[in-house]
């Protein structure tokens, strides 16, 4: 696969096939990208939360909020939750600030997902003291981000954004729609 099919394939998935496992060595193989990915002044400040058992899958599901866009819809329904989650956590004893570095390490786990055949959605919508709680998270280390990852059970297709308008949104048969800006939109000509 060329990066860019894996940056197009590369959606935000919200409906996965619960009962399609995913492995504990799938998600170490995810994350050993994330620690190979770039880290400002290489602090690699950056640890990981790994999960792919019922229990805790449900205890972090019930910490998320999902698609802001679709008003009227809680999130993913049982059977079509997560198999499995990575938590980027920031280690506050090596930095305070962590820049960008969870947006590249979550990048660099989304686009392996996609060559495992996976999906996978970038969560910071998050009850975080709750999180915090269930999973008994030391205070060290700030949440940053949830990966939501399973197989998708949903299409995700990219449509052009019109009028400005980038909602994204859900059609009839369930196709999740997602407006991007035309490239002549986002270059400037300074």
């Amino acid at each position: 696969m060329t990066i860019l099919e894996l940056v197009t394939r590369s959606r935000s998935y919200r409906r996965f096939h619960q009962n399609q496992a995913i492995s504990m060595q799938q998600l170490k193989s995810l994350v050993e990208l994330a620690r190979l990915s770039p880290s400002a002044r290489n602090l690699q400040p950056l640890k990981f939360i790994l999960s792919h058992e019922a229990r805790k899958n449900a205890d972090i599901f019930s910490c998320l909020a999902w698609a802001g866009y679709l008003k009227d819809w809680p999130g993913p329904e049982e059977g079509e939750r997560p198999a499995g989650y990575i938590i980027v956590l920031g280690d506050t004893s090596l930095t305070k600030d962590f820049g960008c570095d969870h947006g590249i390490a979550a990048q660099s786990i989304l686009l392996g997902a996609v060559q495992m055949g996976l999906g996978g959605c970038m969560l910071s919508n998050i009850q975080r003291d709750r999180l915090r709680g269930l999973l008994k998270i030391p205070e060290q280390y700030q949440i940053l981000l949830a990966i939501a990852l399973g197989a998708p059970k949903e299409q995700v297709v990219i449509t052009a954004a019109k009028d400005g308008d980038i909602t994204y949104w859900r059609d009839a048969d369930k196709v999740h729609h997602v407006p991007k800006r035309p490239l002549d939109e986002i270059i400037l000509e300074i």
